[in-house]
């Protein structure tokens, strides 16, 4: 007998991480995740028990969902997220239902847009999305570069690399300014608060080694770039994989080689570290055609994530 019941903070964990990790397993992206890298999620500025929902079959958890509600978002847009289904499980109706769930909870919660997300490969997903009425709003995709012998000179050589002091305030205020300004215009844009940045940067479970890095230009910080190293994702795929985490330019100022040589630089560090390749995701339809600058300096899509929104 299927049974959804509500996730409850302190019993669930291990039933949670258990399906998340079954239900993702075959993307490159994914790494197996673990109990106490979840209760240190559950710490982030940002976590919500509110609309989790795990699915059990015959007492066997088998799926989850999150419909999730971003208390700081101004616009009634909720979340399908986490939503997952173990894969011996599909097809049998489970995801129809985890998703209705979803809906109702967003919709009961005051949300006038629900937005859900499906890999390229998954056509059941697509398919499940689009049955619902579900629109397709955006496609990302997932880029890699060799960085082991590819040419990283390149940019614009008046800007000057300083690095983020993550423990010290006035740079993770600028940081965070920067991060805002640089992404208002963007797709899904809310406003970061500090707290978000100082988590992410000191206590994220996936990169524990990561760098982040401003660009100077005439003694301004015009831009900034991270990048990370996620040494159980490497392990377990067995490969030497670095990650553009971030990188943003004012507005004002692109076009002027400061994206690509932040990029340079955070590639750079990335080879210092032993890697020989470097992923970041992307959002296909950015308003500064980011993907372009990407493709030009190397970057091939391994992957595209697809976006799809309904009115609830």
């Amino acid at each position: 007998m299927l049974e959804i019941k509500r996730f409850l903070q302190g019993r669930d964990e291990e039933s949670w991480v258990k399906v998340c990790n079954a239900a993702n397993r075959e993307y490159e992206e994914y790494r197996q995740v673990t109990v106490d890298e979840m209760r240190i999620l559950e710490e982030a500025p940002d976590f919500s028990v509110e609309g989790r929902f795990i699915a059990e079959l015959d007492g066997q958890p088998v799926g989850t969902v999150h419909a999730y509600v971003d208390k700081k978002r101004k616009e009634k847009k909720g979340f399908i997220k986490a939503f997952g289904v173990i894969p011996e499980f599909r097809g049998r109706g489970i995801e129809e239902k985890l998703a209705k769930i979803a809906l109702e909870e967003l919709k009961k919660r005051g949300m006038k847009t629900a937005q859900g997300w499906a890999h390229e490969t998954r056509k059941d997903r697509v398919s499940l999305w689009e049955g619902m009425g579900f629109k397709l709003v955006r496609k990302f995709s997932l880029m890699k570069r060799n960085i082991k012998t590819n040419q990283t000179n390149f940019g614009n050589k008046e800007v000057t690399i300083v690095p983020v002091q993550k423990d010290l305030v006035e740079d993770l205020k600028i940081l965070n300014q920067l991060d805002n300004e640089c992404f208002k215009e963007h797709f899904n844009y809310r406003p970061s608060t500090i707290e978000h940045t100082k988590f992410f940067l000191q206590k994220d479970p996936w990169f524990r080694d990561q760098e982040w890095f401003f660009a100077v230009l005439n003694n301004k910080h015009v831009g900034y770039i991270g990048v990370g190293v996620d040494e159980k994702y490497n392990n377990e795929r067995d490969v030497s994989c670095g990650w553009i985490l971030d990188i943003g330019v004012l507005k004002a100022l692109r076009r002027r080689g400061i994206g690509t040589r932040l990029i340079a630089h955070g590639v750079e560090v990335l080879k210092g570290k032993g890697m020989n390749t470097a992923l970041l995701g992307v959002d296909d339809w950015n308003v500064t055609e980011a993907m372009k600058l990407y493709e030009k300096i190397g970057f091939q899509v391994t992957k595209k994530d697809l976006t799809y929104e309904k009115d609830v």
